[in-house]
């Protein structure tokens, strides 16, 4: 019996990674003339992953991540081609900077502070966060001489050689805990930033490097160039005018962070309705329990011809939870690290997965009219240092930092609690949590109105953690699971960048790849 010469693409894991390599694959088939069967699997009964915005009571509130860093050109690639451009919002100008807790102080960060490095003198200098002998020591960036080596140190150990341990202790790590919510002694320096070596081995000091890097406008990212063509399709699909018929409106504002005026979900939604254009078949409350290879699929090896008279020719079978049995010719896992280290078990140092840890963290979200407060709202919050010993890690002001999180006569608040040494919180009641949240409000700020609402985000097993060696942990799995599952790769967050851009960019990119290779077979 003669197969059809369609190849099947199989998705695992609908975040923002597995959306994204699936939508890309397809543009990937069309470009090459490739016929393509993409199947998208995902656990849960939603889509999106982290990425989470529900409405209640007029708010809008992120139940993950609350925007994406306006630098990083995937994800604008990406927003362009669904014709979304009209929907960025920006952080609001006037919303002013954040601040650090010191000794039961709320202090302004200095003026220059990027990523937790100074990159201003002045303004570090007048710091009440660091002492002077402190400051002191951190300006000894500027003569200290590089390390020769290029192997991996931890993150928090590599800002204490440069800067110190105070600027480390008391505004490095609270600012980066913000973005992976771990311990900076146990962090990969060349799997977080490795632009800070790059900077030390360049400039020999960090401070220097980030300065000069600071005066430079940031790169476009080479692999991140527009597809033209689907571009084009998107324009014509959703259109590219606003409902006036004028081009859409970028943000005029300058802005570190961007999102969406409808919340992060709006990409979500948007990639799915184009997903289901593209007939991607999505596979919603269904996990794969077991990949196996088919023996008869070695079409890798042989003409066409012969393969296309073998019986079922594709290269794996899977198992669904719900008994169900598919094949794939290609695997794109986004699944978390765990996850994968349990379905691919049968491969050689696959277990070395387990190493990547993942916290657990959470967020509570705190709704209230503006005639209960009685609290003046600076900047667009504080971070709490882990040496502070508090619940919550950090509190957002969002609906001064987002002006379209909140009514005009409301406020929002958004606190964090969890990280790396701390996951003592997920055996307390929703009412511990909100009290010791408030607790802290009260104790740290003064303040202790109550609430007209409350939603509580508990996002267990959310923030993966790479170990030092972590890329070259990645880069054995990979090459045992090239050697025994060809054809399988693995993306997203738990392996190696998890913003919402890079997430994006590495579905791209795993999903080029597998269009590329099933092009040439």
């Amino acid at each position: 019996m003669k197969q059809s010469s369609t190849k099947k693409i199989v998705v695992l894991g609908g975040g923002i990674t597995g959306l994204s390599a699936a939508y890309y694959a397809h543009q990937a088939a069309l470009q090459q003339h490739i016929p393509v069967e993409i199947t998208l699997i995902e656990n849960s009964g939603r889509l999106g992953g982290k990425i989470h915005s529900v409405r209640s009571e007029g708010f809008l509130i992120e139940k993950g991540p609350d925007s994406f860093l306006a630098r990083k050109q995937p994800i604008l690639d990406l927003t362009s081609e669904l014709g979304m451009e009209e929907q960025l919002v920006p952080t609001n100008p006037k919303a002013g900077s954040a601040y650090i807790l010191h000794k039961k102080k709320l202090h302004q960060m200095p003026m220059g502070l990027v990523l937790g490095i100074p990159t201003r003198i002045s303004p570090f200098i007048r710091t009440g966060l660091i002492s002077p002998l402190g400051k002191a020591r951190a300006v000894l960036d500027m003569v200290l001489p590089a390390r020769k080596t290029d192997e991996d140190e931890a993150l928090g150990d590599f800002i204490e050689r440069r800067l110190g341990r105070e600027v480390l202790e008391q505004m490095t790590e609270p600012l980066l805990a913000g973005i992976y919510a771990g311990d900076t002694r146990s962090l990969s320096l060349l799997s977080t930033f490795p632009q800070f070596r790059q900077m030390e081995k360049k400039h020999h000091s960090l401070i220097i490097g980030m300065a000069r890097n600071m005066l430079r406008r940031p790169a476009r990212h080479a692999s991140a160039k527009p597809n033209k063509a689907s571009a084009s399709r998107h324009r014509q699909a959703f259109s590219g005018t606003s409902s006036s018929g004028q081009p859409h409106a970028k943000p005029k504002a300058k802005s570190m962070f961007l999102s969406y005026r409808h919340g992060l979900s709006a990409i979500i939604d948007r990639l799915q309705e184009q997903l289901i254009r593209d007939q991607v078949n999505l596979r919603m409350e269904q996990k794969v329990i077991r990949i196996t290879a088919n023996e008869h699929a070695h079409w890798a090896a042989e003409p066409q011809a012969t393969r296309d008279q073998v019986e079922g020719n594709h290269r794996y079978n899977l198992i669904l939870s719900n008994g169900e049995q598919l094949s794939a010719d290609s695997i794109i896992c986004t699944i978390p690290a765990y996850a994968a280290a349990g379905l691919f078990q049968d491969v050689p140092g696959i277990s070395e997965l387990n190493r990547i840890h993942y916290v657990s963290v959470a967020n509570i979200a705190l709704g209230y009219k503006h005639h209960q407060l009685q609290h003046e709202f600076e900047g667009t919050g504080f971070l709490v240092p882990r040496k502070e010993n508090r619940m919550i890690t950090a509190c957002t002001w969002s609906s001064t930092k987002w002006s379209h999180t909140a009514p005009s006569d409301q406020t929002l608040l958004r606190t964090y609690i969890g990280r790396a040494g701390a996951e003592e919180w997920t055996d307390m009641s929703d009412e511990q949590l909100v009290q010791a949240v408030r607790h802290d409000l009260r104790d740290l700020i003064g303040f202790d109105a109550e609430p007209d609402l409350v939603e509580i985000s508990r996002c267990y097993r959310s923030m993966p953690q790479y170990p030092v060696g972590h890329g070259e942990l990645m880069g054995r799995v990979r090459a045992s699971l090239a050697a025994h599952l060809p054809g399988v790769l693995l993306c997203g967050a738990g392996y190696g960048g998890i913003g919402i851009p890079d997430c994006v960019q590495h579905g791209r990119e795993a999903a080029e790849q597998i269009v590329s290779r099933l092009a040439a077979n």
